[in-house]
């Protein structure tokens, strides 16, 4: 037997998009948007613009979507975001699986849960995966 002592790393696919982003040099989505401490302030903002029609409805919208989701990272319900938003459902998924797609929230893989992704320091610092198997 040789001395070759190989190591197996399984890497999740948010894992594998974040080493290429980082070796790319490509910033986390996350670290473009500005850290926001009080959650009740964007709304207010956001829901002050959604009037004003030379502001886009759908990006107001959709901020307030991401905006649901609270900054611990728990998980809330797809459809419960939705009620609370008066959005659709299916408006509701299209803007949650945009925020997927950007790498700023996580699905739960057996639920329709969604939690923000976590993000530190500008860069990704994941405690599960896009579709992560952490339920919290």
């Amino acid at each position: 037997m040789s001395g070759d002592c190989g190591v197996l790393i399984a890497l999740t696919d948010a894992q594998v998009e974040q080493v290429l982003r980082e070796a790319a040099g490509r910033p986390h989505p996350g670290s473009l948007l500005p850290e926001i401490g009080e959650v009740d302030v964007l709304s207010g903002a956001v829901l002050a613009l959604l009037q004003d029609e030379s502001c886009s409805r759908s990006a107001l919208r959709a901020l307030l979507v991401l905006n649901a989701l609270p900054p611990d990272g728990s998980w809330r319900e797809l459809t419960a975001i939705a009620t609370e938003l008066g959005i659709s459902p299916s408006t509701t998924h299209r803007y949650m699986h945009t925020w997927l797609a950007l790498g700023l929230v996580q699905r739960h893989p057996r639920s329709r849960r969604y939690r923000r992704d976590r993000v530190q320091d500008g860069s990704a610092q994941r405690a599960g995966t896009r579709g992560g198997a952490d339920a919290g």
